[in-house]
């Protein structure tokens, strides 16, 4: 099928059609897509043993991108091949690249084969001829397009074989949160070094881009402060009970209640109740970072909202009371339950942003069929508001029918991603109308224009605000921003109306210098990358190395109950990380089967663990190769106890001692003596 391309497109593809490695600048809804699969249809005719790999950072953008563009294309005379977390193919990933003219893969799966041993899976970047990559303003420091990108340019200064063409795609590179010029062109530049591209936009047919993607009105829709707040005065003075329970010098230390601030305060007051294996204050740390949730809740949704929160939390925690700190915790929420109920079931004190949101919403949906996208900050917040707008009789007057969209992942309010395809589809399809959506609807995925976006409580960079705000591109359409008078919303988007154009001033900026100019300060930030990617490397081996595993025992992180030692964690396929101890089994109890979407080669899930002790969870079981049962464990549930103190860890890529690979026929060999072979 031919492609047709606009003026624009046309004038931004020339230094990618040249075989010169390009970042492709265009706004959301302008087409960067297209004139990626443009680019791919002239290098596989015009390239001699041609092979592109399209790199995604989204699952569902896989699929995408095949059954929208590239197969749309060049599916007839090419070999296309999409392949995703979800698919089998990936455990053939080697071969597949090799039958192959195109594939559609995330980038992690690129980066798991790069790094396999196995003649199956491995394929190495001199492999392919065309690498393009979307989204690609994500290229930096730990992520994974930064992993694919750091070992290719690498190779290019070492001069290690012929390196692919690379074509980025991006609405935004950002300025990194700089506020001066000169910072946002250093960001801009390293953006470049890391893709090892220079950057093109249009020049020459502005006006027609615009037309094609014009900026939607934007309104600040403003609430003042409620004037009374009992239900969050009632919380404050709850949480100072517990202040007064823990020892003063400790409480002393926390900042505002209800702030972002106080939540870093109480994570780290936490750890330090572990590491000082100090029960107390660890779980009074817990339960006011629930409180200052509800708080947080809120200040943004409704006051049931926040109360349903807690009220969930300690009613998951009855059966859990191990000494008199769980009993006062209990205790007090107990007593004041029935009185903060009341309170959030005051119409006269609800949240003044719902009556804006209401105001904003009918004015969009009452006289016309519009569509809309209303971004929440949390996956909790768009279940609030979904339940809001679905009881809410005014809206539902002017048949406002709402879908949440939301990340994928196994937790309660995550989605599967058959789900997320079912809630684009009603939404493309006018079944729903209004989309309330976490920040997975900022990029990538294929939603039609829209009459209004809202932003809702909302704090974000300004390359999110840029692509949030790219949704609104329907004739008249509004970008609403419903905040409180003064508040922190307001000053964040102020700051990212000002560093979206100091972004465009850093990109005019670095295209202004000489080829030379660019070329040398390209150099020499690359010249630092690789030295500064050495010296993290090395420091990361030698940490691995710290303890020995005998050393590194496991305790729980709910009753500090010591639990296994590191000698019997192994790790499968370097992420699943289980303990093959036979005796590890009597520390805990098994309770609901964990369901997945995806199924795996070598194991399916099992039933979720905690501690038989305090009911703390520990992850799950897992089945390995249909016969062995093993607890695979999340190192955030536990801390380590070291030579040097009791350590908190978050990942298990952060503990300091190896961890080796699971063997299955050691593992499965004590159960069969008798089988001499196993000793070969």
């Amino acid at each position: 099928m031919e492609i047709t391309l606009r003026s624009y497109q046309e004038e931004v593809v020339q230094t990618a059609l040249k075989g010169e490695n390009s970042i492709i600048w265009l706004p959301t809804g302008g087409g960067k897509t297209r004139a990626a699969v443009y680019v791919a249809k002239k290098h596989l005719e015009t390239t001699a043993n041609a092979k592109v790999a399209v790199l995604v950072n989204k699952v569902h953008l896989v699929d995408q991108h095949y059954n929208k563009e590239f197969n749309v294309h060049l599916g007839k005379p090419y070999k296309i091949k999409p392949i995703s977390g979800d698919s089998c193919d990936k455990e053939l990933f080697g071969r597949l690249v090799k039958d192959s003219d195109l594939v559609i893969c995330t980038a992690q799966i690129l980066e798991n084969a790069l790094n396999s041993t196995e003649e199956e899976k491995h394929v190495d970047l001199t492999d392919f001829t065309l690498l393009v990559i979307d989204e690609c303003h994500h290229t930096q420091k730990e992520n994974v397009y930064n992993k694919i990108m750091g070992r290719y340019v690498e190779k290019k200064v070492r001069k290690e074989g012929k390196l692919p063409q690379v074509l980025g795609l991006t609405a935004s590179p950002g300025t990194g949160g700089n506020k001066s010029l000169d910072k946002a062109v250093e960001h801009v530049l390293q953006i470049c070094a890391n893709l090892d591209s220079v950057i093109v936009s249009t020049k020459n047919y502005t006006p027609a881009l615009k037309k094609v993607v014009p900026r939607p009105k934007k309104q600040y829709d403003i609430v003042e402060k409620r004037a009374l707040d009992p239900f969050a005065d009632h919380l404050k003075l709850m949480m100072s009970m517990i202040h007064e329970f823990m020892p003063s010098t400790v409480s002393r230390s926390l900042r505002d209640r209800g702030t972002q601030e106080y939540e870093a305060d109480v994570v780290e007051l936490e750890k330090k109740g572990v590491i000082e294996e100090n029960r107390l204050i660890a779980q009074c740390a817990l339960h006011l970072r629930k409180y200052n949730d509800a708080l947080l809740i809120n200040d943004t949704v409704r006051m049931v909202d926040a109360f349903n929160v807690l009220d969930e939390f300690y009613n998951s925690r009855k059966n859990k009371l191990l000494d008199g700190t769980d009993f006062f915790l209990q205790g007090l929420f107990d007593e004041n339950r029935v009185e903060l109920k009341q309170l959030a079931l005051d119409a006269r004190y609800e949240n003044p942003k719902l009556a804006q949101l209401q105001v904003v919403l009918l004015e969009e949906f009452r006289e016309k069929k519009s569509r809309g996208i209303l971004f929440s900050k949390t996956r909790k917040g768009t279940h609030c508001l979904y339940d809001w707008v679905n009881s809410n009789h005014e809206l539902l007057k002017v048949k406002i029918t709402a879908g949440i969209l939301t990340g994928t992942g196994t937790g309660a309010e995550h989605m599967n991603q058959n789900e997320q395809k079912k809630t684009i589809h009603e939404f493309r399809e006018g079944f729903l109308n209004l989309l309330i959506s976490t920040s997975v609807a900022e990029e990538g995925l294929d939603i039609p224009e829209c009459n209004l976006v809202v932003r809702y409580g909302l704090l974000t960079n300004e390359i999110a605000q840029q692509q949030a705000s790219g949704r609104a591109r329907a004739e008249n359409s509004v970008y609403s921003v419903v905040a409180e008078e003064g508040g922190r919303e307001m000053r964040k988007e102020f700051t990212n109306e000002y560093l979206e154009s100091l972004t465009s001033k850093a990109i005019d900026q670095v295209q202004r210098m000489s080829p030379r100019e660019f070329r040398i300060k390209i150099s020499k930030l690359q010249q630092m990358s690789i030295l500064i990617r050495l010296e993290t490397e090395k420091k990361k081996d030698a940490r691995k190395q710290r303890y020995s595993p005998a050393e590194v025992q496991l305790h729980c992180r709910g009753c500090f109950l010591r639990v296994c030692s590191g000698e019997d964690i192994k790790t499968i396929e370097n992420s699943h990380h289980v303990n093959i101890s036979p005796e590890f089994k009597r520390f805990y109890k098994t309770g609901g089967q964990v369901v997945l979407e995806r199924t795996f080669e070598d194991w399916e899930p099992g039933r979720v663990i905690s501690c038989s002790k305090c009911g703390q969870e520990w992850g799950l079981e897992i089945k390995f190769k249909r016969v062995a049962i093993l607890p695979c464990l999340k190192i955030k549930n536990f801390s380590l106890n070291t030579p040097h103190g009791k350590v908190p860890c978050k990942y298990w890529k952060n503990v300091e001692f190896q961890v080796p690979e699971f063997d299955f026929i050691e593992y499965m060999s004590s159960s069969y003596p008798d089988l001499d072979f196993l000793d070969d």
